[in-house]
């Protein structure tokens, strides 16, 4: 079967497009011919829109008042924008709460008192401690406005629910004129807020309800999904010049602001002292979504050439988030049926209300085309634990999905762990498609007697570093003190926990020096009642009585198939959009922002070598996408990385898209695939960890004043992953990011059929020293191939951050 034609041409649409146009030429040509007034023809269209808006008129009254006695509820909403009505009208399981709205607005100068007091006492004190710069920072206005915030409805849940706990969706509006103006006198800088927007829907939770008054023994608070967060700022250009806020901007700083208002952030608050919260600080989810994002059929072409004459295909690839955790797949060029075959694991912590949101794109160099929507209710994919089906694509006319859901079970016993150690490959130490077993939960509640660090009889500022395989995350820091509370929650997807540890390492952030460490095996919770561990873990390399108090919690992620008759036939509920295609592409296209994982409350700078599996160039347009929860340094689950030592590597200030690593991510060159796994179980075991499995690169980078050129050095590289048989044929790409044009990329000559080239090739950029410190290094080692080969492709990816102050003086490093 020959394959489908790259461009097809329309020719009906051409010969129905010269028609019109003959229709409307013809009748002017033949009043100049007769040599008659134009008036003639402004007469006719003027008849002619007149009898047209009279009979429609007449025609969409008679629609309406049919259309009114059919259906009454209907009708009332089309002839209302459904942006104008508010919550209740469009759900009748949701209802109007105007006396809530009186009481909020009476208790409303009350709580202006109350933000006020947090800004001054909270926030103010730790913003100064983040940053040595920012030692002066202070608010000089804050003025939270008049304008209540405003609840458009309340929706309670009353099925499915614990009945110790009540559950309100609230959905809130709050549009304020307030005026908060700041302050930095060390750099002369002043800021503020003139207006705040937020909107979205807030969950409020009163657990658990006890028998004696207040009958409600805690509040929480958090949003579902990242709400719309609309800052008018004053003077931001010059608070994003202060040092440590320079790689910031507008459009992250909101992100990152909102992304902390979601789920599993959250705010608890005790209304009675009583009250064991400990249950509260340590939320376990309700389970696990493993999404098998497979493939697409029948999608529209979005490309098009001589202005739409000339259709082409389509450049697809995935938007996938379940509330603040959102996956990208990878782009499959010129197909309008494309096979991704990418899996990914979501955290779900409240399955009423939230749902599985996928997008399409199209991807071109400037802005990316839609493709089609789905929204799928969690609620059915809990029921039905299994779901395979094509789901036909939202808010386009053509376009089908093809999704495997699976609804993952966490049991608090290991009585099934070796099926579902079998069920994954993972028995034999088969890390071949790195799905997860279990589901390793941490509470890190504080730690005592901590010993001074490097200077005696000065406190050090403590932070945790907490890691399991090569996925690693870090706590907040506490400043002064060798008795810091953190009260903050992790958690970690755990491959094998027979074969894992944990590692815990606390560090003091000034002096970067190491306070105490210890490691945990994760066998010792298979063994523990409930796999549950609450103690006070003694430190070793620290102080005589020095300890940290964690509580750590195993769960067993199990696939528990519903028993279905065979004339059963399920099918997901799959949701309407809410909201405007266009007003939901701004919430998801965006730069696949920068915000907290779900196994995080605070981004951890992953390894350099961190980069999903590529063949195409095009992947190398984008940056990594740390909004995932599967991104940080997982190297088990990444298709091919380079390894580089000493060198720590933050890309969260990039804001272009890149794809997520997938967990099972389709790798068609058999040869890569059997060298990287068996790489990646060297590197899980741990036998070969010295020598970088993965790949390392030598480089030396130094900026010259004199020629005010940054200039780097490619030596050579070693230990590559084969393209095929004979090697492969590795060649050097760079950019200094954020320029990504043709004139800024640099390249080395292509080595022939070896793993271990040596290029000695050196290159320069011309830029100054303050400018290269606020600029990145990409650096790539791509496979070459042969003409129209398919063994093209990426080896690995490296980022470099060059704000060093050692630049200047330039350094040799693998």
């Amino acid at each position: 079967q020959e394959p489908p034609p790259l461009l097809s041409v329309d020719v009906t649409g051409l010969v129905s497009q010269f028609a019109r146009s003959f229709v409307l030429i013809f009748p002017v040509y033949v009043l100049g011919y007769l040599g008659l007034s134009f008036s003639w023809v402004l007469i006719a269209l003027c008849g002619l829109f007149w009898i047209r808006r009279h009979r429609g008129g007449k025609s969409s009254r008679l629609g309406r008042a049919l259309a009114f006695l059919e259906d009454e509820e209907e009708a009332v909403r089309l002839s209302v924008s459904s942006a104008d009505l508010p919550a209740w009208v469009h759900f009748p399981d949701t209802e109007r709460a105007e006396w809530l709205n009186k009481t909020v607005k009476q208790m409303w100068p009350f709580i202006c008192q109350f933000i006020e007091k947090l800004f001054r006492e909270t926030i103010e004190p730790a913003v100064r401690g983040a940053n040595n710069h920012l030692s002066t920072f202070s608010f000089t206005k804050i003025d939270i406005g008049h304008q209540p915030l405003r609840i458009n409805g309340v929706k309670v849940y009353t099925e499915n629910v614990d009945k110790r706990q009540i559950i309100l969706d609230l959905q809130i509006s709050f549009v304020g004129n307030c005026e908060i103006d700041l302050e930095i006198k060390r750099y002369f800088c002043r800021a503020g807020v003139k207006s705040i927007q937020i909107h979205g829907t807030m969950r409020v939770i009163l657990e658990p309800l006890i028998g004696d008054m207040p009958l409600i023994g805690a509040l929480s608070l958090f949003f579902l999904r990242k709400p719309l967060l609309e800052i008018n700022w004053t003077g931001l250009t010059n608070l994003l010049d202060v040092p440590g806020l320079n790689g910031l901007s507008d459009t992250i700083i909101l992100d990152i602001i909102s992304n902390y208002l979601v789920l599993p952030n959250r705010i608890t608050v005790p209304l009675v002292s009583e009250v064991q919260i400990a249950q509260l600080r340590f939320p376990i989810p309700k389970g696990v979504l493993r999404i098998h994002f497979i493939e697409a059929q029948d999608l529209e072409g979005k490309d098009t050439y001589l202005k739409g004459i000339v259709k082409g295909k389509s450049d697809p690839y995935g938007i996938i988030r379940v509330g603040n955790q959102i996956f990208q797949s990878k782009v499959i060029k010129e197909n309008l049926n494309p096979k991704w075959n990418e899996v990914y694991e979501a955290l779900v912590y409240e399955h009423p209300g939230q749902e599985l949101e996928i997008e399409l794109f199209d991807e071109d160099p400037d802005k990316d085309d839609f493709l089609g929507s789905l929204m799928i209710d969690l609620i059915e994919v809990e029921k039905e634990r299994l779901l395979d089906e094509w789901f036909t694509l939202d808010e386009v006319s053509k376009g089908k999905l093809h999704l495997k859901l699976e609804w993952l079970t966490l049991m608090p016993t290991a009585d099934n762990l070796d099926k579902v150690l079998t069920s994954i490959r993972a028995d034999k130490d088969q890390a071949n498609d790195g799905l997860s077993s279990a589901l390793l939960i941490l509470y890190l509640d504080s730690a005592r007697n901590l010993p001074s660090g490097k200077k005696i009889n000065s406190n050090p500022n403590p932070l945790v570093l907490l890691s399991v395989g090569h996925k690693a995350q870090e706590s907040k820091i506490r400043y002064k003190t060798n008795e810091p509370v953190w009260e903050e929650n992790f958690t970690f997807f755990v491959h094998n926990p027979k074969r894992q540890d944990l590692e815990v390492e606390v560090r003091d952030e000034q002096h970067q020096c190491s306070l105490g460490n210890f490691k945990l095996p994760l066998s010792q919770l298979l063994e523990s009642e409930d796999l549950t561990m609450h103690q006070r873990f003694h430190l070793s390399n620290s102080g005589p009585n020095s300890t940290i108090n964690m509580k750590i919690a195993l769960r067993v992620l199990s696939l528990e198939k519903q028993a279905r008759s065979p004339e059963h036939q399920h099918s997901a509920q799959v949701k309407r959009p809410s909201v405007s295609k266009d007003a939901r592409k701004s919430s998801f296209k965006p730069q696949v922002p920068v915000s907290p994982t779900p196994d995080s409350h605070k981004p951890v700078p992953a390894s350099p070598g961190t980069d999903s599996e590529q063949k195409t160039d095009t992947a190398e347009r984008s940056q990594a996408a740390n909004a995932s929860p599967q991104w940080a340094a997982d190297l088990s689950r990444s298709s091919s990385s380079l390894h580089a030592s000493n060198l720590s590597c933050s890309p969260s200030h990039l804001s272009v898209k890149e794809p997520t690593p997938s967990i099972a991510s389709d790798i068609s060159l058999p040869i890569a695939t059997q060298e990287l796994r068996q790489r990646l179980r060297q590197l899980e075991n741990g036998t070969t960890l010295g020598q970088s499995p993965l790949g390392q690169i030598q480089l030396t980078i130094r900026h010259s004043s004199q020629r005010n050129k940054l200039i780097v050095v490619v030596h050579s590289c070693r230990n590559l992953i084969a393209f095929s048989e004979e090697g492969s044929d590795p060649y050097v790409r760079m950019y200094l990011l954020p320029d990504k044009r043709r004139s800024g990329r640099r390249k080395t000559h292509v080595s022939k059929k070896t793993l271990n080239p040596v290029f000695d090739q050196m290159f320069d950029f011309s830029v100054s020293l303050p400018e290269v410190q606020r600029r990145t290094l990409d650096v790539a080692v791509k496979n070459s191939g042969g003409f129209l080969s398919k063994d093209k492709g990426l080896l690995g990816k490296l980022l470099i951050p060059l704000a060093s102050e050692e630049l200047a003086k330039g350094w040799t490093q693998w």
